[in-house]
C-alpha cells in the first residue's frame, strides 16, 4: 500500500478524468457542490467507472442540509447504494446522525451491510457530531474503513489538533482522512502536524464557459467547478517529500 493517499472530490466527468490522469489515488464522486455534495446520477457513476481504473466512491447523500434522514429518505439511500454496487464502484461515502448529534448506528449499519463487499467512508457528518471521540468509536464499531473530517472546524488546517488526537485514538483501527480547504500550500504542514496518510481535496478551480454566444440579458454565471490538474500534481509532489 502507498504511504500517502490523495483522494479528489469531483463534480463532473471532466474532473474525474483530470484527477485520474494527474495521479490521484481515489475519486469521491459528487453532484451539487453548492450544497456540499449530493449523490451523482447513475449515468455519471457508470461512465466514470468505465473511464478510470482508480478507486471510485460516490457519495450517498440525497439532499443538502443536515444529516438527520427520514425513513423514506433512508429507503432512497439503500437503493442508491445498490446502484453503486451494480455499477462496479469500489465503495460509497455517507454519514447519518441522530437528533442528539450522535452517530446513527442503526441505519448506518444497514447501509454498510447493503454496501458489502464495497468499502465505506463516513463523511463530514462526523464534524457535526456532539462528541468526536465517542463518534470515532461508534464508526469503528459499525465497520467503516475511513472517516473524512476537518477536525470539527471549517477547514482541516484549523482542526489539525483534533485530527491528530483522533489518529492517536484510532491507533490504526480506521483511517482518519483530513479534508476541507486542503491545497498544495498546506498539505505538507497538515501531514506533519497530524500524522495523517490519506488526504481529501477538491483541488478545484472555476472554468469559464466555452460558449461563443452569451445571452446578454442572462446574468447567471455559467462557470463550472473543475479539478485543477496542476494543483493535484503539486499536492502529490508535496506528499512525496
Amino acid at each position: 500500500m502507498k504511504k500517502n493517499i490523495l483522494e479528489i472530490c469531483c463534480y463532473n466527468l471532466d474532473s474525474v478524468l483530470i484527477a485520474s490522469e494527474a495521479g490521484a489515488d481515489r475519486i469521491e464522486l459528487c453532484a451539487d457542490p453548492a450544497s456540499g455534495g449530493t449523490t451523482p446520477g447513475i449515468g455519471l457513476i457508470k461512465t466514470a467507472r468505465k473511464k478510470i481504473g482508480i478507486e471510485l466512491y460516490p457519495i450517498i447523500r440525497i439532499r443538502g442540509g443536515d444529516f438527520l434522514f427520514s425513513e423514506e429518505e433512508f429507503e432512497v439511500m439503500l437503493h442508491e447504494v445498490t446502484a453503486c454496487k451494480s455499477a462496479g464502484c469500489d465503495g460509497v461515502v455517507f454519514g447519518m446522525l441522530s437528533e442528539d448529534g450522535r452517530i446513527d448506528k442503526t441505519h448506518s449499519s444497514k447501509l454498510i451491510e447493503k454496501a458489502y463487499p464495497m468499502g465505506v467512508c463516513f463523511h463530514r457528518a462526523f464534524d457535526w457530531s456532539v462528541n468526536p471521540f465517542e463518534a470515532l468509536e461508534d464508526i469503528i464499531e459499525i465497520g467503516c474503513e475511513r472517516i473524512l473530517t476537518s477536525g470539527q472546524q471549517p477547514k482541516a488546517i484549523m482542526g489539525a489538533p483534533l485530527i491528530k488526537d483522533l489518529i492517536t485514538q484510532a491507533a490504526g483501527r480506521i483511517q482518519i482522512m483530513p479534508g476541507s480547504g486542503i491545497r498544495a500550500g498546506n498539505i505538507g504542514d497538515l501531514k506533519k502536524e497530524t500524522g495523517a496518510t490519506q488526504f481529501h481535496s477538491s483541488a478545484s478551480k472555476l472554468k469559464k464557459s466555452s460558449m461563443d454566444f452569451v445571452q446578454p440579458f442572462m446574468i447567471e454565471d455559467q462557470s463550472v467547478i473543475m479539478a485543477d490538474r496542476g494543483e493535484i500534481e503539486e499536492m502529490i509532489l508535496r506528499l512525496r517529500t
